[in-house]
C-alpha cells in the first residue's frame, strides 16, 4: 500500500512537473494578402496535440516550449515552425497555385527538395485538395481528369482488364512508367492484358488499390528516369506519397449514380492520425467502395434469335425472302412468347466492391535512428459479363439448362499486400537510407453462368453452371540502400549532392490452374461438329499452362546534383542492372536548368533508359475464347520459350523461329520553359521526344487458314495464337504546358485558375528485323507472315488509339465557407483503323469532347464541410460508331475497346456504339459528400 501511495504521488508530481513546463501559444494565420484563414490547421508536430483556426484566422494552444508547429491550409504551402520559446506566433502561408509551387521529391536525390519550377524536369503535384474536389474514389481515374499527359479509360467485356485500368502517361504503354509510393518501387500487376484494349500486351500497376483517403500527395514526373529508378520508367514516373504527421480523424463519404438511374456509387473513407509521444506518428487510412454496373448497350439487330445460325443469321436453307420473312415472323413470335430482351449485352463499366486499408509511419529509436513503416492490404471483387450466347448456339451451349441462351459472367477476385519498411540514419554527414518493399497481386477468376459446352448432355446428366478458372499471381520484394550528402565549396562548386546505391530485386509470376471441368474437352458432337470446350466466355487455365517462375536482378546507381552558380543547376545520373534472365543494362542522365532573368529559365535533359520484359509477358501462357465473325474462336497465347515460337521451320517441331524477349531500349530528350509573373501566375512549357526500340507487343493473331500456321499449331485444339515479341521500334514526341494563377480578391475571397495541356503523337518507325523475323523461307510460304506479326489494326492501336491531346481548365472560387470548383476536360480525337487495309472504307476517326464537372462546397463547421457536385454535367457522350457507309446499316463489328475485331456482322449487331478510350460513355453522374474532421 505504500508503494502504491508513493507510485500516485509520483505521478501525480510528473504530471505537475509536465503541466508546468507547458506554455500557451496564441497567434493569428494569414494568407499571402493578409486575409484571415478560418480553418486552417495548427499542429503539435509528433503529437495528438493540435486546434483549428476560428473565423478571424486566430488560434489558441497549449504545447511545450521547445515545440515545432505544424501549420496547414486549402491551396497554401504548409509550414514548419519551430517555437524556440515564443508564445505569439503570427503565420503568413503562401498560395501553392494549385500546388505547382510545393517542394517535390520526385526526380532528385538531393538532401533539399526544391520547387518543381526549380527542377530541371517537370512534375506535376496533386494535393489531397484536389483528389478530393470531385467525384473520382479511384486513383487512376482522379489521375485521369486532372493531368493532362496522364490517360486512363475503364474498359468492358474485356476480361481481367474490366477491373484493372490500364493507364498512359505521355501516350506510352501502362508499364512504360514506374510508380512508386513513398520514394520505394511499388509491384505490378499479375493481369497481362491480351484484350484488344489500350495497353494491350503490357502490365501495369494496379493503382486503385489504393485508398485515396491515404494520400498526402501525388507526384508526377513527366521524364524518362531509368537512370534513377530503373526499369519502366521510361515514360515517367509516378510518386504517391502516404500521409504523414496528421492527428486526429478525417472521415467521408459519397453517394451518386449517373442521369440513366444506374451505376450508383457508395464510398467511405477515414483517416486516422496519431502521434507517438512525440517520436513519431502513425497514419491509418481505410477505404470502402461499391460500384454497380451500368449499360449502355442497344438492342440486339440479329435478324433471328431462336431459329438462326452463325450468331443469329438466316440458315442457307432459307433461299428465297419469302422463306426469310416466314422464318423471321416465326423467331419474333418465339422471342415474344418467351421474354427473350435483345438488349442482351452489358456493355458498361463492371460491378465492384473494394476494401482497402493503409498505414504510413515513423519513430525516432534514439542516437539518430528513425525507423519506418508503411503498406497496405486491399480485397476487391468484381462481375463483369462477356459476350452472351444465343439459343441458336447449340455448340456453346446447353440447351437443356439455358433454352433461352445465356449471358456468362466473370467473377474475379483480387488480393493485393504491400510492406515498406525501413532504417535511416546520418553518419557523418552522410544520410543512410535500408529498406525492404514487398509487394504481392493475385488475380483470381470465377467463373458463373456458363457451360462446358463439350461435356455430355442429356436426361439425369446435370453440368456445372460455374467454374474456378484458375488464378495469376505476381511477387516482388526489392532490398534497397541509399547514401546521400550535400556537400559545400567544393572547388570551384558552391554545393554538389552526391547519392550513391544499390539494390537487390526479387520477382516471381504464378498460374494456377482451374478446375478440371473449366478446360477439358469433353468431346461432344452434335453431328460431326464439335462444340466448345472449357467454360463458356473464359476456360480456365490448363494444367500445361501453370507456370511458376522467378527471377533476380542487382542495380547500382550514382547521383550527382549540384548548383554551378547561381543560374546554373546540374544534374547527373548513371545506373547499372544485371537481370538473371536476359543479362544488363547501362542507364545514364544528364540534365540542366538555367536561369535567363529572374523568374525566367530554360530546362532541359538527354538520357537513355530500359524497360526489362516483365515476367508475365515472358511465360504467360493460356486459352481464350475471343469472337470473330461472331464465332467463338480458341485464341492460344503462348510465351516465347515454347516451340512454336522458338522452332526454326527446318526442326522436326516447326515453329515461328522468333528468338526470346529481351530489354527495350529508349533514348528520351526533353527542353522546357518555367516562369514566374507578378508572384502569382506560373507558367512552365515542356517538349518531348521518346524514342523506343525492341518495344514488346502482342502479336496478332495468326490463323489456321495460312498452311504454314496450320503445321505450327498441329493437333492442338485452337484456331489461332498470338505469342509476345520485341516487334517494333516508336518515336513519341510531345508538349506539355501548364499554367497557374491564384487572386486574393478580397479578406474572405480567393480565386484559383489552372490551363494545362498535352500533346502527343506516337509513330512506328521501323519493325524490328532481328529478333522479330519469323522464318522467310518461301518454300515454307511464311514470308507473308511478316505482315501479320504487328498489322494495320495493332499500329492504329499503338499510334492513335488514345487521345492525342487533351487540355484541362479549372477554376477554383471561395468565400468564407462557401466555394465552388469548375472544371473542363477537353479528350482529343482518337481513330479506328481496320487491320485489312482494303477495308480502310470503315476506318473512323472519333471528334475530340470536352466534359464538364461542377461541384458546390461549403464547410458548415469545423467539424463538417459538404459538397454536392455533377460529373460531365453535359451529359456528353463519344462519337457513335457510325453506320456502314456501303449500305447505311450497323453491319460491321467493332467493340467498345476499339479491339478492331474488323468484322462485318454478327459480333456487335448494333449493339455496341461508343469507344472507351476518350473518356468512357457513362454520362452525367449525381453525387453527394460529407467530410468530417475531428480533432
Amino acid at each position: 500500500m505504500k508503494n502504491l501511495l508513493l507510485l500516485i504521488l509520483l505521478i501525480m508530481l510528473t504530471g505537475a512537473a509536465a503541466q508546468a513546463q507547458k506554455s500557451t501559444v496564441t497567434g493569428r494565420v494569414l494568407g499571402a494578402q493578409g486575409e484571415a484563414l478560418p480553418g486552417a490547421t495548427i499542429l503539435e508536430r509528433g503529437t495528438s496535440n493540435g486546434t483549428s483556426t476560428g473565423s478571424n484566422g486566430d488560434f489558441t494552444l497549449s504545447v511545450d516550449p521547445g515545440a515545432t508547429i505544424t501549420v496547414q491550409a486549402i491551396g497554401y504551402a504548409t509550414q514548419q515552425i519551430p517555437l524556440n520559446g515564443r508564445t505569439t506566433l503570427d503565420v503568413r502561408l503562401v498560395a501553392t497555385a494549385q500546388d505547382l509551387n510545393e517542394v517535390v521529391v520526385t526526380g532528385s536525390r538531393a538532401s533539399e527538395g526544391r520547387s518543381n519550377i526549380l527542377t530541371t524536369a517537370p512534375v506535376d503535384v496533386i494535393s489531397a485538395r484536389e483528389i478530393k474536389a470531385f467525384a473520382q474514389t479511384d486513383v487512376a481515374q482522379v489521375l485521369s481528369y486532372v493531368a493532362p499527359s496522364f490517360q486512363s479509360s475503364r474498359q468492358t467485356i474485356s476480361d481481367g482488364t474490366d477491373h484493372i485500368d490500364p493507364a498512359s502517361l505521355r501516350g506510352l504503354g501502362p508499364d512504360q512508367v514506374l510508380v512508386l509510393v513513398n520514394g520505394k518501387r511499388r509491384h505490378n500487376s499479375s493481369l497481362v492484358n491480351i484484350n484488344g484494349t489500350i495497353g494491350r500486351g503490357s502490365v501495369g500497376t494496379d493503382l486503385n488499390v489504393i485508398p485515396t483517403a491515404s494520400i498526402k500527395r501525388i507526384e508526377v514526373l513527366r521524364d524518362g528516369a531509368a537512370a534513377l529508378y530503373g526499369s519502366d520508367a521510361i515514360a515517367g514516373v509516378i510518386n504517391i506519397q502516404l500521409k504523414d504527421d496528421s492527428t486526429g480523424v478525417t472521415a467521408s463519404s459519397t453517394v451518386g449514380q449517373t442521369k440513366e438511374n444506374d451505376g450508383g456509387v457508395i464510398q467511405a473513407d477515414f483517416n486516422v492520425g496519431i502521434g507517438l509521444n512525440k517520436r513519431g506518428y502513425l497514419d491509418l487510412s481505410g477505404q470502402f467502395q461499391k460500384h454497380n454496373a451500368y449499360n449502355r448497350g442497344f438492342a440486339d439487330t440479329a435478324p433471328l434469335i431462336y431459329l438462326g445460325n452463325n450468331g443469329g443469321n438466316y440458315p442457307a436453307s432459307a433461299t428465297t425472302e419469302q422463306a426469310r420473312r416466314d422464318l423471321k415472323a416465326q423467331d419474333d413470335a418465339l422471342v415474344a412468347q418467351r421474354g427473350f430482351n435483345r438488349n442482351d449485352l452489358r456493355i458498361g463499366n463492371a460491378a465492384t466492391r473494394n476494401y482497402g486499408g493503409f498505414l504510413n509511419g515513423a519513430y525516432r529509436l534514439g542516437r539518430g535512428y528513425e525507423v519506418y513503416l508503411s503498406g497496405g492490404a486491399t480485397y476487391r471483387t468484381g462481375t463483369s459479363a462477356g459476350f452472351n450466347r444465343l439459343p441458336n448456339q447449340a455448340t456453346q451451349s446447353d440447351l437443356t439448362l439455358f433454352p433461352n441462351g445465356f449471358l456468362p459472367l466473370i467473377n474475379t477476385t483480387i488480393y493485393d499486400q504491400s510492406a515498406i519498411v525501413g532504417l535511416r540514419k546520418v553518419f557523418s554527414e552522410f544520410a543512410v537510407d535500408l529498406s525492404n518493399t514487398f509487394g504481392r497481386n493475385e488475380l483470381r477468376y470465377d467463373i458463373s453462368n456458363s457451360v462446358n459446352a463439350s461435356l455430355p448432355q442429356g436426361p439425369g446428366i446435370v453440368n456445372p453452371t460455374d467454374f474456378y478458372a484458375g488464378r495469376l499471381a505476381f511477387l516482388q520484394n526489392t532490398t534497397n540502400l541509399g547514401v546521400s550528402r550535400k556537400f559545400t565549396d567544393v572547388g570551384f562548386l558552391p554545393t554538389v549532392n552526391l547519392a550513391f546505391g544499390g539494390e537487390f530485386r526479387y520477382d516471381k509470376f504464378l498460374i494456377g490452374k482451374g478446375e478440371y471441368a473449366s478446360y477439358v474437352n469433353g468431346g461432344r458432337l452434335i453431328g460431326t461438329t464439335p462444340t466448345a470446350s472449357g467454360s463458356q466466355v473464359f476456360p480456365g487455365y490448363q494444367a500445361q499452362d501453370e507456370v511458376n517462375k522467378s527471377r533476380t536482378n542487382v542495380a547500382g546507381y550514382v547521383d550527382l546534383e549540384s548548383d554551378i552558380t547561381e543560374k546554373l543547376l546540374v544534374h547527373l545520373a548513371g545506373r547499372v542492372e544485371n537481370y538473371s534472365d536476359f543479362g544488363s543494362s547501362v542507364s545514364g542522365q544528364a540534365a540542366a536548368r538555367f536561369s535567363i532573368l529572374e523568374g525566367l529559365a530554360l530546362r532541359g535533359s538527354i538520357g537513355n533508359g530500359f524497360r526489362a520484359p516483365s515476367l508475365q509477358q515472358r511465360y504467360f501462357t493460356n486459352t481464350s475464347t475471343q469472337f470473330v465473325n461472331g464465332l467463338p474462336n480458341q485464341v492460344l497465347t503462348v510465351n516465347n520459350d515454347n516451340p512454336i515460337v522458338r522452332n526454326q521451320a527446318s526442326d522436326a517441331q516447326p515453329g515461328f523461329g522468333l528468338g526470346g524477349l529481351t530489354k527495350e531500349n529508349s533514348r528520351n530528350y526533353s527542353l522546357g520553359l518555367t516562369a514566374r509573373v507578378a508572384r502569382t501566375i506560373t507558367l512552365t512549357v515542356d517538349a518531348y521526344q521518346i524514342d523506343i526500340d525492341n518495344r514488346i507487343v502482342l502479336s496478332s493473331q495468326f490463323t489456321r487458314t495460312n498452311p504454314t500456321v496450320n503445321t505450327i499449331l498441329g493437333t492442338r485444339d485452337v484456331s489461332r495464337v498470338q505469342f509476345f515479341a520485341n516487334a517494333v521500334d516508336t518515336r513519341t514526341r510531345g508538349i506539355d504546358i501548364v499554367a497557374n494563377e491564384r487572386i486574393t480578391l478580397g479578406e474572405k475571397s480567393r480565386l484559383g485558375l489552372t490551363a494545362a495541356a498535352n500533346f502527343n503523337e506516337t509513330t512506328v518507325r521501323a519493325f524490328n528485323s532481328t529478333s522479330t523475323t519469323i522464318n522467310n523461307d518461301p518454300t515454307t510460304g511464311t514470308a507473308s507472315l511478316q505482315n501479320t506479326l504487328f498489322d494495320r489494326q495493332q499500329r492504329g492501336r499503338l499510334e492513335s488509339g488514345n487521345p492525342r491531346s487533351k487540355i484541362n481548365l479549372s477554376a477554383n472560387y471561395g468565400y468564407g465557407i462557401f466555394s465552388i470548383e469548375a472544371r473542363a476536360v477537353r479528350f482529343g480525337e482518337v481513330q479506328y483503323k481496320d487491320a485489312d487495309p482494303a477495308r480502310s472504307f470503315i476506318d473512323q476517326t472519333f471528334a475530340a469532347k470536352w466534359v464538364t464537372d461542377l461541384t458546390l462546397s461549403a464547410q458548415i463547421t469545423k467539424q463538417i464541410g459538404v459538397i454536392v457536385g455533377v460529373n460531365n454535367l453535359f451529359n456528353v457522350y463519344p462519337d457513335k460508331f457510325f453506320q456502314n457507309p456501303r449500305n447505311n446499316e450497323f453491319n460491321f463489328s467493332v467493340d467498345p475497346n476499339l479491339s478492331y475485331n474488323s468484322t462485318l456482322d454478327n459480333t456487335n449487331r448494333g449493339r455496341f456504339v461508343y469507344p472507351a478510350n476518350q473518356f468512357g460513355f457513362q454520362g452525367a453522374f449525381y453525387f453527394g459528400r460529407v467530410n468530417v474532421t475531428l480533432p
